[in-house]
């Protein structure tokens, strides 16, 4: 759904993010600014500053800042929509209805009445449980060690063994044949008629990210097959792009997600205090699941069975999950098969540990490689570390296989320089990647770089503290000559609000989409420069800062430029020796 500008602003104004931010953060005053405890990352001291000023926050810590959509975006997970519809319908902003056609308006109808028909089937389900007939799914949900604080929680339930009940249920609700059978609540055949899909079950409904039923497995009671059987996919529920206890593992403030295989390893780590777990849905992970992590966070454990599968498992998920961006660590299960086994039996305390001592995901295919040799034969052996200096060579980048070929060697108790060997030798004969020393020119340049982006991000610190320093900058920097094309786009809608006569940050950071631009905008408004006591000093600073600038702004503008153009030439080449005569005066 597309908003316009000037809607969006509307609520954004209307929105105080003091007020908003404090709905979820105890915010102290210090100031001008407020001030608490960091929602993103944990911390003991406040670094997470709010500005009802600037209508911005900036965590000092962990560098994340925004406006009042971004937070919710980042906190509650939301995408832009979502968040501007929460806060327009928080001030009371009228949002314009979404225009469909007949037939996406008959298929948004059908997917609002399916949804309902499952809410209708979670309750059904939940309130059988406790029922006489339901005694068997309970007492095996107790036996499985499971609180009634937590059946609750993930709406538990029981399909009795009757096989038409559910369907009686949901007839009397006005729920149709033909819905509940396109649903995959009821199936039918001749000799049977309409029954229920599901029936002397134990239930687990599937909620999507914000909680909407949209699917149900059910596990058999008794020695009946399969042992497990899931709702087939439909309107609502494509298995690829979900994931179970995603629901609540998203408003988990942990900086990792748990991957499981089950639904009671889930169940079983959110009730041990692992609130960050979610499951795939009866089949191997996907591309789609794998971004749909990414959006919740940058690092996944993975705790798949530590049998043969579970190892195939993980080994099918990790080049997926580090496609769509994320770091990826193997928790080790052993003597155990499953989170839900180890938690039972050595609890939250010793799982925590197995976290901290997660192997990293190569580190993990490694030791899947060793098995296949013996080390007490030297011949064996020696296969052993070509297979793993073959592996070593799927890293394009020079200083991150270094890292990894460090991690083997010490792992081994191989001299690192005997394994780096190995490893540039294979590399040569099979031409994977060029070996040799990237030229110490172009470290230099990226340095260079570095300190090119530092002197564009304070003059435009210097042009937002002071209005001097704006127009003092602006008679001498053009808005080509910030090359960060971020700090670019900053300053040009700088020069936009001055002339309208006040700088809007908050309006500023909404041009941004992406978080990390978003924290890097926020840190330019909430930088604080080091005091400069002496006018001299400050001319001076400012002076060197603006050449520096200024001469890789030209430096890139000859890169550029067509080398036969020889009056462009000229004319840059006299700008750049006018600055060495530069000097401000304020």
């Amino acid at each position: 759904m597309y908003y316009s500008d000037e809607l969006v602003e509307e609520i954004r104004e209307k929105n105080d993010i003091v007020s908003v931010v404090g709905e979820y953060v105890k915010l102290t005053r210090k100031g001008g600014s407020y001030f608490g405890l960091c929602p993103f990352h944990n911390e003991k001291t406040g670094s997470f500053s709010v500005s009802p000023q600037k209508q911005m926050y900036y965590c000092f810590g962990c560098h994340k800042g925004g406006n009042v959509f971004s937070f919710l975006m980042d906190y509650e997970n939301y995408t832009f929509p979502e968040a501007v519809k929460v806060l327009g319908e928080r001030v009371g902003v009228e949002l314009p209805e979404i225009e469909y056609s007949e037939s996406a308006k008959q298929q948004k109808d059908e997917k609002t009445r399916m949804l309902e028909m499952y809410k209708h089937a979670a309750t059904f389900y939940y309130k059988m449980l406790r029922t006489q007939h339901g005694q068997i799914g309970y007492q095996y949900l107790r036996k499985r060690g499971l609180s009634d604080e937590t059946i609750k929680h993930f709406g538990l339930g029981y399909s009795t063994k009757f096989g038409k009940d559910l369907y009686h249920y949901l007839k009397k609700q006005g729920f149709s044949d033909q819905m509940m059978i396109e649903g995959g609540l009821v199936s039918y055949s001749e000799k049977a008629g309409t029954y229920d899909r599901f029936w002397n079950r134990v239930m687990f409904p599937i909620m999507d990210a914000n909680h909407k039923v949209i699917g149900f497995g059910g596990r058999v009671m008794g020695d009946g097959e399969p042992k497990y059987l899931n709702s087939p996919e439909t309107k609502i529920f494509d298995k690829s792009r979900n994931l179970y206890g995603l629901n609540f593992a998203r408003a988990s403030r942990k900086d990792n997600m748990i991957i499981c295989e089950g639904y009671m390893d889930v169940i079983a780590l959110h009730q041990a205090g692992f609130t960050q777990a979610v499951a795939s849905l009866g089949t191997a992970l996907t591309e789609n699941q794998c971004r749909l992590l990414a959006r919740y966070t940058k690092k996944v454990l993975l705790t798949y069975d530590s049998d043969n599968a579970g190892t195939n498992a993980a080994l099918r998920a990790i080049p997926m999950l580090k496609a769509a961006g994320l770091s990826v660590a193997v928790i080790n299960m052993k003597p155990y098969k499953d989170p839900d086994e180890f938690i039972k039996a050595l609890g939250a305390e010793a799982f925590e540990e197995r976290i901290n001592q997660a192997v990293n995901s190569f580190l993990f295919e490694i030791e899947v490689i060793e098995r296949r040799y013996d080390f007490k034969d030297p011949e064996s052996k020696t296969a052993f570390f070509k297979a793993a200096a073959k592996k070593l060579l799927e890293f394009t980048e020079e200083i991150e296989r270094n890292a990894y070929v460090e991690a083997v060697a010490e792992r081994y108790h191989l001299p690192y320089e005997k394994l780096k060997k190995m490893v540039d030798t294979m590399g040569e004969s099979v031409s994977q990647m060029p070996v040799r020393e990237k030229p110490r020119s172009g470290i230099r340049k990226k340095q260079k770089e570095d300190g090119i982006t530092k002197a564009q991000k304070l003059l435009i610190t210097w042009m937002i503290s002071d209005d001097i320093l704006y127009d003092e900058i602006n008679k001498h920097v053009e808005l080509r000559d910030f090359t960060n094309e971020l700090y670019r786009t900053v300053v040009e809608m700088l020069h936009q609000q001055k002339v309208q006569g006040k700088i809007k940050p908050a309006e500023i950071m909404s041009h941004f989409a992406d978080s990390d631009s978003q924290g890097e905008v926020a840190s330019l408004f909430h930088t604080e420069l080091k005091q400069i006591e002496k006018k001299e000093e400050l001319e001076k600073a400012l002076t060197e800062t603006i050449i520096k600038v200024k001469e890789h702004s030209y430096n890139a503008q000859i890169d550029e430029m067509d080398k036969n153009d020889m009056l462009a030439w000229q004319r840059i080449l006299q700008e750049k020796s006018k600055l060495q005569k530069l000097h401000i005066s304020l």
